[in-house]
């Protein structure tokens, strides 16, 4: 990246490493400059939670706004009922209206804590694009916007051509997305004066294709701006753990958990992650990420309680880290563990303690949790887990115990009161 921007804005999108693309460096630049920016980026409301691989596009909202911008969060009311196809193999299940609205009010719990929403001038704005797109008119639809539409194009972009090449059935609803999302857009513009739409950068074609209807349409000038799709330094994707996606509301992962996940970051993404998902400078950043040996450990502490502070509280990452100390550095069991409470009734006839390696999240089934323990990655009060048989009742449970899978995932099972 050589283009040295004059706005803050691009500046720390550059610097930090939130930038993959920009339709108009210089455009943008002078418009960031010159005035208050609206920028959006949408959600689709596909879960009651976002999770840890939208947290970069968050982020870089927060900067936006941090930076004298006003950021609008899209809920995708409308968008959701059709399913986004990029890069996916097969077609996302239909969700109804009743379980599309339940999500967008899990998913808003999150947005308040890394945005301020209100009536300022660059106070966020929460919209759902149902509110255009739930009554639209097929017929002028297709006459007004479709007619803008090369289905050659459409069909030239990536996230379409990687379908068509797999010979994957890609159905006309699918292939509809990349027109509302474009049309999306062109509404922010009308009606709110949005000229920049971000996303991940396998949203390049939904983006450019509003920018191109925009300029047609009313002959506006916007701009498009994509974030890198990261993957940690061993090839995952960011965000996923052997245990599922690393939800982002508290009620869906313990904050412990969330906690867990950035300090078992790799050695080598520490440095890019702390640019990416903290506040903390930039020389910071590239300070703890070049910590050597045991050093390193340091930095993943301080990554891990920024990014809980941040999406969870300050109160909640000193807890988990106290709990975190307790167990691996005392061995002790924790009061912030993931609990599992088992009732005197059912333990009057006796748990199997692959059960409950299953119930306490340890495990997704009862054929992963004896794996676990035959393959001696299963623990009870730090003792290796021999017995995939064993039963517990009330006399095992007059004390709580620690159940651990692996090194670094735990949780406390204990005699309900």
């Amino acid at each position: 990246m050589t283009y040295h921007p004059k706005s803050d804005f691009l500046r720390i999108m550059i610097e930090r490493g939130y930038l993959a693309d920009c339709t108009d460096y210089q455009g943008l630049d002078d418009a960031l400059t010159n005035g208050v920016v609206t920028a959006y980026i949408g959600y689709d409301a596909t879960a009651k939670s976002l999770h840890v691989g939208h947290l970069l596009n968050i982020m870089m909202l927060r900067w936006l706004q941090k930076t004298g911008h006003k950021p609008i969060t899209l809920m995708g009311g409308g968008t959701t009922k059709v399913g986004d196809p990029s890069f996916r193999s097969d077609e996302r299940p239909l969700l109804g209206p009743e379980q599309i609205d339940a999500n967008i009010e899990g998913m808003k719990q999150v947005f308040a804590k890394y945005l301020d929403y209100g009536d300022g001038a660059s106070d966020a704005m929460m919209l759902n694009n149902a509110e255009w797109l739930d009554g639209l008119n097929y017929l002028e639809f297709l006459r007004d916007i479709g007619r803008h539409f090369s289905v050659n194009r459409m069909l030239s972009f990536e996230s379409v051509k990687s379908r068509l090449d797999r010979e994957q059935s890609l159905s006309f609803l699918e292939f509809n997305y990349m027109i509302l999302q474009a049309y999306d857009f062109l509404e922010l513009n009308r009606r709110y004066g949005c000229v920049l739409q971000m996303g991940g950068s396998d949203q390049w074609g939904n983006i450019v294709n509003g920018i191109d209807l925009t300029r047609r349409v009313i002959d506006q000038q916007i701009f498009g701006l994509t974030s890198p799709l990261l993957t940690t330094s061993d090839g995952r994707k960011m965000g996923k753990s052997q245990g599922g996606a690393m939800w982002l509301n508290a009620d869906m992962l313990s904050p412990y958990e969330f906690w867990q996940f950035w300090r078992n970051t790799t050695d080598a993404d520490v440095g890019r992650f702390l640019k990416l998902y903290t506040e903390l400078p930039v020389e910071e950043c590239e300070r703890l990420g070049a910590l050597g040996g045991a050093e390193i450990n340091e930095g993943k502490i301080i990554l891990a309680n920024e990014v809980t502070t941040l999406c969870h509280g300050a109160d909640a990452a000193a807890a988990a880290e106290a709990t975190a100390r307790e167990v691996f550095e005392k061995g002790g069991v924790g009061d912030d563990l993931p609990t599992l409470e088992l009732t005197a009734e059912e333990l009057a006839e006796g748990v199997s303690i692959v059960q409950v390696i299953v119930r306490a999240g340890l495990a997704k089934s009862g054929k992963e949790a004896k794996r676990l323990i035959s393959e001696n990655g299963a623990r009870m009060d730090d003792a290796p887990l021999t017995d995939a048989g064993l039963m517990l009742d009330a006399g095992t449970l007059s004390a709580p115990i620690k159940l651990s899978a692996g090194k670094k995932r735990h949780a406390l099972v204990r005699l309900a009161e």
